[in-house]
């Protein structure tokens, strides 16, 4: 009998994965906006995942973004922080987005919170991913309520098989690792469906905490929260030759530009055996 631990001869190539939360339009956005393109040029991820991006007149920040990059975009915005101004999620790509799908996430009474889960199918050259990005509620009462978006994105990545290369989850999620609501997804809480995601940073650096959310920005501080790890990149569990497997993870944003952070969010970046 095959040792089912045995995963053969590992993948030596990588896929570079991204995500950040960029903080709409608040703040001194203006400014903020180039400082969070350079870092993304830095960072040169392969996928870009980015939550809290404001499209307005037919444009969006992941178009600026996209634009300045050179790379593909999808968009999908629910809710109008202001008039005529959306608020949503986006993913971008170095490679063909081939298609792409979302669904709303449940708000159980929050009009204000009204959330959303993006796909993009991408042809990347070693095969086709399907990369979702993510954002869920932000009130520390709302356990419940990010309890009930998780099982909604499990299932929406679920119905989206079939697929040969693991499902890469990424956004805020605005709940820490021993949440309820990530251990809906990491397999230790008991729930009702199979999937089951590997927490990029935790499977990389299993004793660094990894904040994101972190009084060291000053956009943070003013907020008198506790500093937290927010925000993840996750992948579905390997396939053979350890297809999808993190093999580095690291914060992203996090140093200032003439006293200035790009956003009140640190972002990850992983990479994955691809």
């Amino acid at each position: 009998m095959e040792d089912p631990a045995d995963h053969g001869e590992l993948i030596g190539t990588r896929l570079r994965v991204a995500t950040w939360n960029v903080w709409w339009r608040f703040g001194p956005w203006e400014q903020r906006q180039p400082l969070i393109i350079d870092e993304l040029r830095r960072v040169d991820a392969d996928v870009i995942c980015l939550q809290e991006v404001w499209g307005a007149g037919g444009t969006s920040a992941a178009d600026v973004i996209g634009d300045a990059l050179g790379y593909e975009r999808i968009y999908v915005g629910l809710l109008e922080m202001e008039p005529g101004v959306g608020f949503g999620n986006a993913v971008l790509s170095r490679w063909p987005i081939a298609g792409s799908d979302h669904r709303p996430l449940p708000a159980h009474g929050a009009p204000t919170e009204l959330r959303n889960v993006v796909r993009a199918d991408i042809d990347g050259p070693r095969g086709r991913l399907q990369v979702f990005s993510t954002h869920l509620n932000w009130r520390f009462d709302h356990s419940a309520v990010r309890q009930a978006q998780v099982e909604t994105i499990a299932g929406f990545v679920q119905d989206s098989r079939p697929r040969a290369y693991p499902p890469i989850v990424c956004g805020d999620f605005n709940a820490v690792p021993s949440s309820d609501e990530i251990r809906t997804l990491t397999g230790e809480r008991p729930v009702a469906h199979d999937l089951l995601l590997v927490d990029a940073w935790r499977h990389v650096h299993p004793t660094d905490p990894g904040f994101t959310w972190d009084n060291d920005n000053p956009f943070v501080a003013s907020q008198l929260e506790q500093n937290r790890r927010l925000d993840y990149v996750f992948a579905g569990w390997f396939k053979a030759h350890g297809a999808g497997v993190p093999v580095s993870a690291e914060l992203i944003g996090t140093e200032p530009d003439d006293g200035m952070h790009p956003s009140d969010h640190y972002g990850v970046v992983a990479e994955l055996a691809y």
